[in-house]
C-alpha cells in the first residue's frame, strides 16, 4: 500500500505542484497578503515571521490539494486510476501525501530565513512536531474540499477560498489572541490554524494562549477528522463524479 500512495503523491507532485501558479497563490499570494497586513505596525520581528510560517504552510498545504479531483475528472484520469488496484483510500493519502511533501518542504523555507537573520527558535523540537501535524491536518483539509463532485476546478476553488479566508482572520495571524474581544476568541476554537500558529508563535519565544500539548492533541482531533471526512465523502461521491 505504501509502495501505491507513494506513486500516487509522485504523479501529483510532477503533474500538479511543480507549476508557477501553485508557487504564486501557494507562496508568493500569503507573503504578500500578510506583509500588506503588517505595513506601519510597531510588532516584534518573531510575531512577524512566525505568523508567516503558519500563513505558508496554510496556504501550500492547500494549493493544490482541493483541485486534483476536478482536475482528474475533468481529464478523465480519475477513471483510469479507479481501475487500478488501489482503493479510494489510498488515492486519498497519496494525493494527502504530495501536498505533505509540498508543504513541509515550502514552509521551512521562512523558518530558514528566520533563523540566517538571527531569530531564536526556543522550542525547535515542538516547532518540528507542529509542522508536522499542522502539514498532515491542513492536507487533509485540502482533501476533504474537493468531496463535491464536480469536474469543474474553479468551483472547488471557489468554494475552498470562502473557507479558507474566514479560518485565517479568526486564527490569531493579524490580530494577538490576547488583542481580541471576549467574544472574537470564541472563533478561535473552530480554525485549525489558531493552534498552528500558536505553537510556531510559542517555539519563536511568543506567548502562547493555549498549552503545546493541548495545541498538538487538537490538531491531531482535526486532522483525523478531516481524513475521515474526506474519505467518507469521496467514496459515497465517487459514482456521482463519473456521471459528470
Amino acid at each position: 500500500m505504501l509502495k501505491k500512495v507513494w506513486t500516487i503523491a509522485e504523479k501529483d507532485i510532477l503533474m500538479y505542484y511543480l507549476k508557477g501558479p501553485v508557487i504564486i497563490f501557494g507562496v508568493l499570494f500569503p507573503f504578500f497578503l500578510f506583509f500588506a497586513f503588517y505595513i506601519g505596525r510597531n510588532l516584534p520581528l518573531s510575531f512577524l515571521l512566525s505568523g508567516l510560517v503558519s500563513m505558508t504552510l496554510f496556504f501550500t498545504s492547500t494549493a493544490v490539494s482541493p483541485v486534483i479531483a476536478p482536475w482528474e475528472t475533468q481529464m478523465k484520469t480519475l477513471e483510469r486510476l479507479i481501475s487500478c488496484p488501489v482503493s479510494i483510500k489510498t488515492i486519498i493519502m497519496g494525493d494527502i501525501f504530495a501536498s505533505f511533501i509540498f508543504g513541509v518542504i515550502i514552509s521551512s523555507v521562512p523558518i530558514l530565513f528566520s533563523i540566517c537573520i538571527g531569530i531564536n527558535i526556543y522550542h525547535p523540537v515542538l516547532l518540528f512536531f507542529g509542522l508536522i501535524i499542522s502539514t498532515f491536518c491542513f492536507s487533509s483539509l485540502g482533501i476533504l474540499f474537493s468531496f463535491p463532485p464536480t469536474s469543474l476546478p474553479s468551483n472547488i476553488m471557489m468554494f475552498s477560498n470562502l473557507i479558507k479566508f474566514p479560518l485565517i482572520f479568526m486564527s490569531g495571524i493579524f490580530i494577538p489572541i490576547g488583542e481580541l474581544s471576549e467574544t472574537g476568541r470564541y472563533f478561535l476554537f473552530i480554525s485549525p490554524l489558531t493552534y498552528s500558529t500558536d505553537i510556531v508563535r510559542y517555539s519563536f519565544g511568543e506567548k502562547a494562549y493555549f498549552s503545546p500539548f493541548f495545541n498538538l492533541f487538537t490538531l491531531l482531533v482535526f486532522s483525523f477528522l478531516f481524513l475521515f471526512l474526506a474519505i467518507y465523502l469521496h467514496e459515497k461521491n465517487l459514482e456521482k463524479r463519473f456521471l459528470r
